[in-house]
């Protein structure tokens, strides 16, 4: 079985696929202190919980946009579960081709995210992640990843505006009851989540007149369900697509790693 740690600035997920399908997923909140023991007293529990053992995690990928949790991460995979594992960087095989001005700046979630989609769906393509940052990451025709658009994440707009404004309360994001709030926390919801959907209607919209032909629209992260409530631009939700895109370029450089052995030459 693979194992896929996904450590993203807001929380760590950890997944387990048995080459057919994902069989356990469990998510931690970052934080680059965490030792690789505290990540072994937790997720071991886990694994236990779901009929699953360390003997049967014998592969395991990293990918992370905390560059400071990834000693420990690697550390926990070499000394509790005795694998080495892979980190998805610019030193694997992708085969998938970037376009940018600096490809080593960037970020492995959204390289990842273009991967899977373009895989499991094909250019054209804009993938919107609702993450700490909403990623808007862009794959044309040829499979090949353009850029994209980077803007604060929803929770961090929350945050902003209760920090600014003395008087208005923290809160979570939700669909609002109606867009014309009659009290402080349904004006807040409603600017929050139109503001967000207008937010992504602009920028895909703006994004596809660059394009040679219209692109599917992908939604993928924790509040991807959410948005898609509000809005017809999505042809596909796929909440996980940045831990199928680990997982394919898992698969894709150990399969690499197997055919380039000795004991094959």
């Amino acid at each position: 079985m693979l194992l896929v740690i996904d450590a993203g600035n807001t929380n760590v997920v950890f997944a387990v696929h048995d080459g057919r399908s994902w069989v356990g997923q469990w998510r931690i909140s970052t934080d680059d202190r965490r030792t690789s023991d505290e990540y072994a007293s937790w997720l071991l529990g886990m694994l236990e919980r779901n009929g699953l053992a360390v003997s049967d995690i014998k592969r395991a990928i990293i990918g992370t946009v905390v560059p400071a949790a990834l000693y420990d991460l690697r550390r926990f995979c070499r000394q509790w579960l005795h694998v080495e594992p892979l980190v998805a960087n610019a030193s694997l095989d992708w085969g998938f081709e970037a376009l940018v001005d600096s490809p080593d700046e960037l970020g492995a979630d959204r390289r990842l995210n273009g991967l899977a989609a373009q895989l499991l769906y094909g250019g054209p393509l804009v993938v919107v992640d609702f993450g700490t940052a909403t990623n808007f990451d862009v794959v044309d025709e040829a499979g090949r990843y353009l850029g994209g658009a980077i803007a604060p994440g929803v929770n961090l707009s929350i945050e902003a505006l209760h920090r600014a404004a003395a008087r208005l309360p923290r809160m979570s994001i939700g669909r609002p009851s109606a867009a014309i709030g009659r009290n402080t926390s349904v004006a807040m919801r409603s600017g929050l989540f139109w503001g967000y959907v207008g937010l992504v209607e602009g920028i895909v919209r703006h994004i596809s007149a660059e394009m040679d032909s219209k692109p599917k629209v992908i939604a993928t992260g924790g509040l991807a369900p959410l948005f898609s409530e509000g809005t017809a631009l999505f042809d596909v939700v796929a909440p996980d697509l940045t831990l199928d895109g680990l997982r394919f370029l898992a698969e894709r450089n150990f399969a690499l790693a197997a055919s380039n052995s000795p004991e094959r030459s």
